[in-house]
């Protein structure tokens, strides 16, 4: 491994970038948190998805391909899928849904469906994420499985996949073998040989877990990674950035690695005790835990106990919507943090685009008046003609009116075709064939609704909290509802 130089963990604070807030759907007041509880990858540690993605990808083909499968010709292409897509499993679809369950755009295996096609094969379809038939990608790891399962699905309608019955069947076979390719170690030994390929180095994140630390709060690591893993690439990624007489393992109270989330939460997992961390040996924990330790395994339950906390002065930061935040919060009743790397790009693509859609603002504004407009004129001429109701507003001879509805009519002809071009590439933003996470339409996602509902704030990175700090009162914004005044 080529270590980072170590650097004194000093950092400048400019202008935030538009992604780099704290989002908060929930006032947090991190002046009451006592600890702050952390994942690991993708949360502490981001990856180039494309690198760590792209060699889960080839660690499955690879096994596809010992099977005699004919993947050969297939690539990773991470721009073809996005985080918050589903995968149906009983139609060989990659779908996306809005905030109410219903599927606005579609792909079978990697053919987008067309507006006619999605129509029919979702109407009267709403997607429930308790129903075994919809698998919902939610972090960044799904990109190597949401791109697989597409091309083979493909290959599936040829006839080229020997043995497989159905698109659920395929699903499973990539899931086992995705599983496999991660539980064997090649392909985190792989990252752990070569730690530059792959982290994005993060000077700030150290930074900010210090100020945590030193205004009294106690910090934990809670991740599903293996102790060698963990330590290996902690080390490469914390160490350069703290001061001289510190290393990653003096910023933790409790270390807590194979914590087999989300069953972490409902204390289902035995306790280890890591008693060498060398090599990693365990001891079980009769004595339960203790500050300053490194287990494996263990319970949540636990964790309050040895802090002596309750489960709202704990805040555990994720990056798993379900696995890090839903559970840590329905189970356990602990505040919860997403990051959602996304944002950054997100946020900047929609900065801008604010022109085009202060544009596309006044635009469909003018459609609406004018919508109106023609609907009352229709209704007027709609009584003159059946000679019934009182006279409107406006033209009262026939004529007239339908001279003025023909007006309205190619005005908003001509309203469309400029409108079009900016709503198409306000649904882009993001991804071409996707578009925005936390967008569906002009509606919320799927996907921002269970941002919703279980995060009580989401951020780029862990360290953006150095721009809250410590002491922050995080407030959550007005809601708006449909009868607001704009």
């Amino acid at each position: 491994m080529n270590p980072l130089p170590r650097t004194s963990g000093s950092t400048t604070i400019g202008t935030l970038a538009p992604g780099r807030g704290v989002f908060c759907n929930r006032t947090l007041n991190l002046r009451s948190i006592k600890a702050i509880g952390y994942d690991m990858d993708y949360t502490l540690i981001h990856y180039h998805v494309d690198q760590w993605e792209g060699v889960a990808y080839e660690h499955t083909r690879e096994r596809f391909a010992a099977r005699g499968w004919p993947v050969q010709d297939l690539r990773f292409d991470p721009h073809s899928v996005t985080r918050g897509l589903l995968i149906d499993r009983e139609l060989g679809n990659l779908v996306k849904a809005n905030r109410f369950g219903y599927v606005i755009k579609a792909a079978h295996g990697t053919r987008v469906l067309s507006f006619d096609e999605l129509r029919r094969t979702y109407a009267g379809t709403s997607v429930e994420l308790s129903v075994d038939r919809f698998v919902f990608l939610n972090t960044l790891f799904s990109y190597s499985e949401a791109c697989l399962f597409a091309q083979l699905v493909d290959l599936l309608d040829q006839d080229r996949l020997e043995g497989v019955l159905s698109y659920g069947a395929l699903y499973d076979e990539v899931r086992s073998t995705l599983d496999e390719a991660h539980s064997l170690g090649e392909m985190k030994a792989e990252i752990m040989d070569d730690p530059a390929r792959f982290v994005v180095p993060d000077p700030e994140t150290p930074l900010a877990l210090l100020d945590q630390k030193h205004a009294g709060k106690s910090l934990l690591l809670i991740t599903n990674s293996e102790w060698d893993f963990t330590r290996t690439m902690m080390t490469w990624s914390f160490d350069p950035f703290l001061p001289e007489d510190m290393t990653w393992r003096d910023l933790f109270d409790i270390v807590i690695v194979s914590a087999r989330k989300p069953s972490f939460f409902h204390d289902r997992n035995r306790l280890f005790e890591v008693t060498d961390p060398e090599t990693g040996l365990l001891a079980p924990s009769s004595q339960g835990m203790a500050k300053g330790g490194a287990y494996f395994g263990g319970g949540a339950r636990l964790v309050e106990t040895t802090l002596n906390l309750t489960g709202d002065e704990i805040l555990y930061v994720g990056d798993h919507l379900f696995g890090d935040v839903h559970a840590s919060k329905d189970i356990r009743q602990w505040r919860t943090a997403l990051v959602l790397r996304e944002m950054e790009r997100e946020a900047a693509d929609l900065y801008a685009f604010e022109p085009k859609q202060e544009r596309l603002t006044a635009l469909m504004r003018e459609k609406v008046t004018l919508e109106g407009e023609i609907s009352q004129l229709r209704l007027q001429s709609q009584r003159a003609r059946r000679h019934y109701g009182p006279p409107g507003e406006g033209p009262k001879d026939r004529k007239t009116l339908d001279r003025e509805i023909s007006r309205i009519r190619e005005r908003l002809v001509t309203l469309d075709e400029q409108i079009g071009p900016l709503a198409r590439e306000s649904s882009e933003l993001g991804n071409a064939t996707w578009g925005p996470l936390m967008r569906a339409g002009n509606d919320k996602s799927l996907f921002a609704r269970q941002v919703e509902r279980y995060a009580d704030v989401y951020t780029s990175q862990v360290s953006n909290f150095l721009h809250v700090t410590p002491f922050g009162f995080l407030r959550a914004p007005r809601s708006n509802l449909p009868h607001d005044a704009d």
